[in-house]
């Protein structure tokens, strides 16, 4: 009977590693995304859409995309209520700004911080970087993505777009998100990061 019931333990312990498919991913970034979002206590995606879920869509890791930007401060800015996809407003103000080139373009972005997030542990030199480029609405989601960054200890960031991610109300309209400032419009196609999400019908 115990030789039976090892047996069966074994064969149930073989067919569940059978089930748990590899975490798809090129980057340690995708990776890590995936798995969250596989996550059932962290996930953003409906239930539906994670019971269906296989991995997000990416662009290929491309290291063009990975830029050295000049940091300038901005320390006079008057804090204001970013916009978002609902009527909720969370206090924000412009950091600084990052200047660099892609794609023999000259390009700008403004970098934010959020007041009340830099409160919590773990955020005290956290800044939001969101941006829209040429891609939104049609590879890409069409609110826009976003970036995060840290606080740079001199007058450089770099900035690497293979790590930019969709607000979490392009997964799910129960999310408030904040609106990318139309200043951080890039007159360019930014291949690189995540792609849009497909729900599942």
């Amino acid at each position: 009977m115990r030789n039976l019931l090892l047996f069966l333990l074994l064969i149930n312990t073989v067919c569940c590693a059978q089930d748990k498919k590899p975490i798809q991913g090129e980057t340690e970034f995708q990776r890590e995304m995936n798995a969250q979002f596989k996550d059932a206590t962290k996930s953003p995606l409906t239930e539906k859409d994670r019971k269906h879920f296989t991995g997000l869509d990416f662009f290929k890791f491309d290291s063009a995309y990975v830029v050295t930007a000049q940091f300038k401060r901005t320390p006079n800015e008057k804090p204001f209520k970013m916009k978002t996809t609902t009527n909720r407003r969370s206090t924000y103000v412009k950091y600084g700004e990052l200047y660099f080139t892609l794609k023999g373009k000259d390009l700008k972005l403004n970098v934010y911080q959020n007041l009340g997030l830099i409160e919590e542990d773990g955020y005290e030199d956290y800044l939001f970087l969101p941006f829209l480029d040429e891609t939104n609405g049609e590879e890409s989601y069409g609110g826009g993505r976003y970036v995060d960054a840290k606080i740079p200890t001199g007058d450089t960031m770099i900035i690497d777009f293979n790590e930019a991610y969709n607000p979490y109300c392009a997964y799910n309209t129960k999310y408030s998100c904040p609106v990318v400032p139309r200043e951080n419009y890039l007159r360019v196609r930014i291949e690189a990061g995540v792609k849009a999400f497909k729900k599942h019908l």
